[in-house]
């Protein structure tokens, strides 16, 4: 059998031969091509395993920093919680103090003549805006007792305050006019109904203005105006919406203010929307305002055609039958002043 090979090969002629050792070699080459495949696949999977590993323990650093962050975060929350609880009690506290000292003409004249009496009044019109925002639609009492109704209250008592003496009304008017325009948008926002003391504590702010301007027919001087136009209130508890309107009511004694508020393109639909508020009190400080208006002759020419075409003569007749003696006797007076709007037609 060797024999016949070795005769095959060398009968067989070289083209042959090639082809043979070719086709032996083949399976040799193919196999060790293979195997470096196989290699660089091993290779490659001990490159992405290795890959999978430093990205599983990123995510696993990621992951704890995350909840050392989050902690981190839920506790920073929790201090700016307590922070504003504290600050809310603490100003609650501090101003209801205030109140009770601003019923004192002299400190009133120390705390307006001090470098900072802008500016709380600034933070003070910030912190009603704040407050009466927060305020649900559907809101129907508020919680007297709490911090943040307090410091409200305490604010606008303040305000009423300051606005109750010549010195106050003319501070406000001069320096404070952005608190005069809070306060009008305020009441403007709120749900009849709703803060209905804040309300009033504006509202007389603002008739104290305007009263200045219809007590006496020559030179205005404060001194002049009766005690009773004026309010000072501490410690009567009054919500802040009264407060609010019992501030403005103050404040228009000032004939700038009486000038300043009515000039204002909503102050009219505003007494209108006040009138028609269920409250007494709102009803009560807002016929106040408008019949300051009505008894100053200057004023009065302005409004005179806006109110002649607005007036809410049936609500006003309908109140002068309140069974409230005050509400009602006051809306019969208004009726009666009324008339002059025909002379001014």
């Amino acid at each position: 059998m060797l024999q016949s090979v070795d005769a095959f090969f060398f009968s067989a002629s070289p083209l042959v031969i090639t082809y043979c050792f070719v086709y032996l070699i083949y399976p040799i080459i193919d196999m060790e091509k293979k195997e470096e495949e196989i290699e660089q696949l091993k290779m490659d999977c001990e490159h992405f395993r290795a890959r999978l590993e430093t990205a599983q323990a990123d995510c696993m650093r990621e992951k704890k920093e995350k909840l050392d962050l989050r902690q981190q975060l839920n506790e920073a929350k929790q201090q700016l919680l307590q922070q504003a609880e504290y600050c809310t009690e603490m100003g609650a506290a501090v101003c209801t103090l205030l109140w009770g000292v601003s019923s004192n003409e002299e400190a009133v004249k120390t705390i307006l003549g001090g470098s900072k009496a802008v500016k709380f009044f600034t933070i003070a019109a910030q912190t009603m805006e704040s407050f009466v925002k927060s305020l649900s639609e559907d809101m129907k009492q508020q919680d007297l007792d709490s911090d943040e109704n307090q410091f409200v209250l305490a604010l606008a008592g303040i305000v009423t305050n300051v606005a109750a003496l010549a010195c106050g009304r003319e501070f406000l008017v001069s320096s404070s006019r952005e608190l005069l325009d809070t306060m009008m948008h305020l009441l403007g926002d709120m749900k009849p109904g709703l803060c209905t003391k804040f309300k009033v504590a504006v509202a007389c702010r603002f008739i104290t203005v305007m009263r200045d301007s219809s007590c006496q027919a020559g030179p205005r001087m404060e001194e002049n105006i009766p005690a009773c136009f004026c309010f000072s209130v501490f410690c009567m508890q009054p919500g802040t919406q009264l407060l609010m309107l019992m501030s403005l009511y103050n404040v228009s004694i000032n004939l700038k203010g009486l000038k300043y508020i009515s000039g204002s393109p909503g102050f009219i639909p505003l007494l209108w929307w006040l009138l028609n508020d269920p409250d007494t009190e709102v009803c009560l400080h807002a016929l106040r305002l408008l019949q300051s208006v009505i008894l100053e002759p200057e004023v009065l020419a302005k409004s005179a055609s806006e109110m002649r075409d607005t007036l809410p003569f049936q609500r006003i007749i309908a109140l002068s039958k309140s069974r409230n003696a005050e509400l009602q006797a006051l809306a019969k007076e208004l009726l009666d002043d009324l008339k002059i709007l025909e002379y001014e037609a």
